[in-house]
């Protein structure tokens, strides 16, 4: 058994399961180079996986078993732990957009970024939801990466710190059906291992091949494996697109069984003969012995190669936004076929040299301790397996949320607003709930009072309350208490900017002050009527000449005066105008009329309020006996006259108001022996 004394402590064992063979990796990360300490590779005996998909797990649990069995040789010490990586055919990928207004401006904080980046996963899970309902598949979320953020519909990379009134984002997220995981995870327990670390294969693959400076360019990353081609898409710094079509090398390998007759694994030996041979020899399956020359061999696989690249070239448009990208990196052992990246770079309408197979270059970070690998484009995605474990720690972890156990795709910073998304939780039950807003209007002008926030939601880890974004590990007990809804929005006519309690006018040359009046839906109410949703308010600046008289319980005269102009019981009398008016001489009594000519203008009766012939009434206030006197009438306002009210608490309260149990406003006119009540109510 050879010595591990060169090898550190710890080593990282990646397993790379593709649709015809299991590659497996252990190596360490010595500075920013990854050296590879060993290597196995294993083909499937059997169809035991088709198009990334595990159909056979006993079968591909006994390969992984035997290559780990090879590794454990080689390097002289049991392996326990593996990192490995999901197929991108069962990758679900949306692209969504969701935004949130502000009744104002606000100030953005970690907590709006993340309930936004919340309600995007939210959103795109939605939207996978009602794309997959007849699949009736449960989902993981796996992640989610931010293309851009939106500031008041401005793009912009970072939110925090910045005033918006309206915020938004625009996220690509991952999901994967159970049965993939569950697959994955039976065949590597089986082999008597644990995962350490899942990752999907294109990420794994991008990480390796496009390094993070190269992202801000329009490329496209192809990995061409057995069953699928994944495609990622990068653009402005960040990945903006996965997907994948259902053909590969496979295709090519089928071809060349039925036009050859010979079984798959024959046709496998023959397509691989055809990267470095001339010639290649066979026998087909009725024994008979055969030599081609492989030009002829791939100019008779030349129709599926570019049947193959065609759906390729169509997917990366679609992703890209309906246009070609400036280049293609290719890897994966599919893509070596000789005239793929051409007929790629033809369907794509790019030069041939946009269009690369990568293998040793973006591979000069990574050392293998075992001279007889040779580094290629089907090495790209095993190696970026293994590096995916110094990335982020992902795995399945089971916690307990509210008392029930769960399953959960850890990636190595999972907080418990994560979980709430992966359990479902709705997303507004974590976060303050608005109670519900008021909407009325003011003449034409819609206006909105935003109700009270509620209280957030309790969020205990472990017995202790913590915030939405604390770390969640393996075991772990979460108890979470949705938020509260906060109060309705309330608002009263006197709290209007443009309100004023009173109006007065200049009546035969004295100040009477009258309260203003308030339309609400054409109905008249005090300053103190509570608003409804959807009330269209009118405050009157007037009172008409018939509402003066009422109000000051004068009879109609002939002669009544507005500004010195003769005026109708119609006209409307605005704040500060005078108002003379002039007894009706008809009215006077006179028994013999015979004085009546002698009766001359500077006789003219001027009659004011306080000219009014004045009596008393006797109420009950909160309890407390008043008595309001000098008035030939009176109304409810006129007890704050005589009763000492504290106004302090209006800003806070709501005042109540009634006359003899019955809910009453200012205006209401009061008799002698009412019972009022007044006072403020939360």
């Amino acid at each position: 058994m050879p010595s591990n004394i060169k090898y550190p402590e710890h080593l990282v064992f990646g397993l790379d399961i593709g649709t015809r063979s299991i590659v497996g990796t252990v190596g360490y990360k010595d500075g920013s180079v990854f050296k590879v300490v060993a290597q196995v590779s294993r083909f499937h005996e059997t169809r035991a996986m088709l198009d990334g998909q595990i159909h056979d797990i006993i079968k591909v649990s006994e390969t992984i078993k035997d290559i780990k069995d090879d590794l454990e040789h080689r390097i002289g010490r049991p392996l326990t732990d593996v990192c490995i990586a999901a197929a991108g055919r069962m990758l679900k990928t949306v692209t969504v957009r969701a935004d949130c207004e502000f009744g104002t401006e606000t100030v953005m904080e970690d907590e709006h970024v993340q309930s936004l980046n919340l309600l995007g996963v939210e959103k795109a899970y939605d939207a996978l939801r009602e794309e997959t309902k007849e699949e009736d598949l449960k989902f993981y979320c796996v992640g989610y990466s931010v293309i851009r953020y939106y500031l008041n519909d401005f793009s912009i990379t970072s939110l925090l710190g910045h005033k918006a009134s309206k915020a938004g984002t625009e996220l690509i997220a991952t999901f994967l059906p159970e049965e993939v995981i569950d697959g994955l995870y039976a065949a590597i327990q089986k082999a008597g291992l644990f995962v350490a670390n899942l990752t999907l294969e294109p990420i794994a693959a991008i990480n390796v091949a496009i390094p993070e400076n190269y992202r801000l360019l329009n490329i496209a990353l192809v990995d061409v494996g057995a069953g699928t081609s994944d495609i990622s898409i990068t653009k402005d710094g960040s990945i903006v697109a996965y997907g994948m079509i259902p053909f590969a090398g496979d295709e090519i390998t089928e071809q060349i069984a039925k036009s050859y007759l010979v079984d798959f694994a024959t046709a496998e030996t023959i397509k691989t003969a055809c990267l470095k041979k001339k010639t290649v020899s066979y026998k087909d399956i009725l024994g008979i012995p055969h030599k081609l020359d492989t030009k002829d061999i791939i100019q008779n696989v030349s129709e599926t190669v570019d049947m193959i690249t065609k759906n390729v070239a169509d997917k990366i448009i679609g992703l890209n936004g309906e246009k070609s990208v400036s280049a293609v990196f290719v890897v994966g052992g599919g893509g070596k076929i000789p005239s793929f990246v051409e007929m790629l770079a033809q369907h794509l309408g790019l030069p041939k040299e946009r269009v690369a197979l990568r293998g040793q270059e973006v591979l000069q970070n990574v050392v293998y301790l075992e001279e007889e690998v040779k580094k290629d484009s089907t090495l790209v995605t095993p190696i970026g397996i293994c590096l995916n474990f110094y990335e982020q720690k992902n795995n399945f972890i089971f916690i307990q949320v509210n008392g029930q156990r769960v399953k959960l795709y850890d990636n190595n910073h999972m907080s418990i607003a994560d979980v709430a998304v992966q359990i479902g939780f709705p997303n507004e039950q974590l976060f303050p709930q608005r109670g519900k807003a008021l909407f009325y209007y003011v003449g034409e002008e819609k206006r909105m009072v935003r109700g009270e926030a509620g209280e957030s939601a309790v969020v205990k880890l472990n017995g202790k309350r913590v915030g939405i974004s604390a770390q969640v590990e393996q075991n772990d007990k979460i108890e979470i208490e949705s938020s509260t809804v906060g109060k309705d929005a309330v608002l009263e006519v006197r709290s209007l900017p443009e309100y004023k309690e009173t109006i007065s006018f200049q009546f035969n040359n004295k100040t009477v002050v009258c309260p203003k009046f308030i339309k609400a839906n054409d109905e008249l109410v005090s300053g103190y009527y509570e608003i409804q949703d959807g009330d269209r308010l009118e405050i009157l600046n007037y009172y008409t000449l018939e509402q003066v008289l009422a109000f000051m319980d004068l009879e109609v005269t002939d002669e009544i005066y507005i500004n010195n102009e003769l005026a109708d019981l119609e006209d409307k009398v605005y704040e500060n105008f005078s108002i003379r008016y002039i007894v009706n001489l008809s009215s006077v009594s006179n028994e013999d009329n015979e004085d009546e000519e002698e009766i001359k203008d500077s006789q003219i009766l001027e009659i004011t309020k306080e000219e009014q012939k004045e009596h008393e009434i006797t109420v009950m206030i909160n309890g407390e006996e008043a008595v309001l006197k000098g008035k030939k009438a009176y109304i409810f306002v006129d007890i704050l006259d005589v009763y000492p009210f504290d106004m302090s608490a209006a800003a806070t309260s709501h005042l109540r108001t009634k006359v003899n149990g019955k809910v009453a406003d200012f205006t209401t006119s009061l008799s002698d022996n009412d019972n009022i009540d007044m006072y403020w109510e939360e």
